[in-house]
């Protein structure tokens, strides 16, 4: 069995929700189908969520009566057969009068929850009912059945993997499942999410899960490209990646792909393919354990950065100095993305305020501590790119105007960070484009 999962805009029009019907039929092999929800929706409810928190119902009542048109024109559209969009319409009434529900009721973080999951249990329900009515015999898994998170908020697979297997085995006269991303089950049993880009992770989870041939990711871009096409005219698909590249790539920038999506995967060594639902005869880039080639693959950037400089003159040398630093990062569970070190200083880099303040107030009780924000990191990616000969020197030549603040190498066999302001990050990727990669 192979997984195909589809992100909101290959499920955003009808159209779309065709096209993803022949894509499922196209070959024999029986095939685990993870959707996102309707392109624009989970936004919608977040900004539902939001005038909830602020008390404003009529704003939050005007976000629903929105999103309710455009789903009843989708369905006027998706389905002609009458019984399937009196079915359809009940399904989209019951929907939305529990949204209209929670103008209510007091917001809590539970009910923020059960609101950001109407959006993939809509659009599963909505391509079941089109898979029915183009007789296309398939099986409907809730989500909430078997995606499980454990005590710390984190997928527990062995868990997934015998709740699913449960599952499939009542269908065992079925090929095609369709089932929701993002939405989980957390340890209490109440319903939770795998965050943003969860979908990713929903179908890399359930393809480890149950030993999938390949893990598909549909998108509206084909494969893995070279470097960012919103900013740099000429990119080009990579061919194929390792686990290892392709995690640093998704974790420093690259959209395609959420960072989440790789390890689960990477554990039962399952191919992993990115393609282009609008162009599904192009190669797209596939990832699996080996690299392929060796030398520089793609460039991705990370922005909101934030670096935090810590100096103490007294601590020059001493032991434990290290130690102390990270165990205040540690304590406000913030990750690091970048470090540097030098005789009396060391430069972190953070991809969050949340904790900032109550970081540098205990920062400052063992070292003078600076500030700057609006840093982005630029990574260049490939395998074993920190022994390529002459990779530093063209890729400093070719941005020795940029005003790089950071340098991260020899950490990774796969990645040189750069850090710097913001301002120069579309500069940067098109000279590293032209210098790297003569596009």
């Amino acid at each position: 069995m192979k997984v195909m999962k589809f992100g909101g805009t290959s499920v955003g029009k009808p159209e779309r929700m065709r096209q993803i019907a022949e894509l499922i039929i196209a070959d024999n092999e029986p095939v685990m189908v993870v959707l996102s929800a309707l392109s624009g929706t989970t936004n919608a409810l977040v900004e539902i969520t939001h005038r909830l928190a602020a008390s404003d119902k009529q704003g939050a009542s005007e976000k629903i009566e929105a999103l309710e048109n455009h789903y009843n024109k989708f369905i006027d559209d998706l389905l002609q057969d009458v019984s399937l969009h009196a079915r359809a319409k009940e399904v989209l009434n019951e929907h939305f009068e529990f949204l209209s529900i929670t103008q209510k009721i007091s917001l809590s973080d539970a009910l923020n929850k059960d609101i950001l999951a109407q959006g993939e249990l809509m659009s599963t329900k909505l391509f079941s009912l089109f898979l029915e009515q183009s007789k296309i015999d398939h099986a409907l898994l809730p989500a909430l059945d078997f995606m499980r998170l454990d005590q710390n908020e984190e997928p527990d697979l062995a868990l997934i993997q015998e709740k699913l297997n449960g599952v499939l085995a009542n269908y065992t006269t079925k090929n095609i499942f369709v089932t929701q991303g993002y939405i989980c089950r957390n340890a209490k049993g109440e319903v939770d999410n795998l965050k943003r880009g969860g979908s990713d992770y929903t179908a890399s989870l359930i393809a480890a899960a149950i030993k999938a041939s390949v893990c598909e990711i549909w998108t509206d871009i084909d494969g893995m490209h070279n470097n960012d096409p919103r900013v740099v005219e000429k990119t080009v698909a990579i061919e194929q990646l390792s686990f290892d590249e392709a995690a640093e790539l998704a974790y420093f920038g690259a959209k395609i792909l959420h960072p989440t999506c790789i390890w689960p995967a990477q554990q039962e060594n399952i191919p992993v393919k990115l393609l282009n639902t609008m162009e599904p005869k192009a190669p797209g880039t596939v990832i699996k354990k080996e690299a392929g080639t060796v030398g520089v693959k793609a460039v991705a950037a990370k922005d909101d950065i934030i670096a935090v400089k810590i100096k103490s003159t007294r601590m020059l040398l001493a032991y434990g100095f290290l130690r102390k630093i990270f165990e205040v990062f540690e304590k406000y569970k913030t990750p690091i993305d970048m470090i540097t070190t030098s005789e009396v200083a060391v430069s972190v880099t953070i991809d969050s305020d949340l904790h900032l303040a109550e970081i540098i107030a205990e920062l400052n009780n063992i070292a003078s501590v600076e500030v700057e924000r609006s840093q982005t990191i630029v990574s260049i990616v490939g395998n074993e790119i920190a022994m390529t000969d002459s990779i530093l020197k063209k890729l400093f030549n070719s941005i020795d105007e940029i005003p790089i603040t950071m340098v991260s190498y020899g950490g990774s066999a796969h990645n040189i960070s750069l850090l710097m302001p913001s301002e120069h990050k579309t500069k940067t990727l098109q000279l590293i484009n032209k210098g790297l990669f003569d596009l």
